[in-house]
């Protein structure tokens, strides 16, 4: 099969997951209701996905990290996060539901991996390491940092309901990455005194 007739089956698949989540708890969708749903036999979905924790991790890159990385790829960081945020906001529903998955295959391990992934892709280790004077935290656990940071404040803006604009979000988020905790807390912690 094609990549092109294999992406057009993984989006059958992921729109089938996606309906389906709207109506039960993702952990109690069966692959079978899925295939059912989308018009294929089950050997179809195993083909393409080996169960549907992957297939959650698929649309996730699909509609949150390669439209992010794209724009990061021109120097857009900003308008990135906030296409992204746009993507879940138009798929509200669906991402109510992972959001409530927990465990190791949940939706926030899946993002924070993600997450941590693409930064990684995206930075030069050796001007990362040249920067950071402790040899304990290496790129790869700034990466993991940076992605903690974002999939927690992404997971609440979700079981919050989505409320807040995404242009707002991304705003509040690049404030804190640009403030550090001491700076932020000092002024409460003079007050205190």
């Amino acid at each position: 099969m094609t990549n092109q007739g294999k992406s057009a089956i993984d989006q059958v698949l992921a729109e089938s997951f996606k309906e389906l989540s709207v109506q039960k708890p993702i952990e109690k969708i069966t692959i079978k209701e899925i295939t059912d749903k989308a018009g294929v036999i089950r050997p179809t979905f195993y083909n393409h996905f080996q169960d549907k924790y992957e297939l959650l991790e698929w649309i996730v890159e699909e509609e949150l990290i390669r439209p992010l990385q794209e724009l990061i790829q021109d120097g857009m960081f900003k308008e990135g996060v906030i296409r992204s945020l746009n993507n879940m906001q138009k798929e509200k529903g669906f991402y109510t539901a992972a959001a409530k998955l927990e465990g190791q295959n949940s939706f926030p391990e899946i993002l924070k991996s993600s997450i941590s992934r693409m930064l990684m892709d995206h930075v030069c280790v050796e001007s990362v390491n040249a920067e950071i004077p402790y040899s304990w935290l290496t790129p790869k656990r700034v990466a993991d940092s940076y992605a903690e940071f974002m999939d927690f404040i992404i997971v609440d803006w979700v079981k919050e309901g989505m409320t807040v604009p995404a242009s707002e979000l991304v705003d509040t988020v690049l404030f804190l990455l640009s403030h550090s905790t001491i700076d932020l807390f000092s002024k409460v912690w003079k007050n205190e005194k």
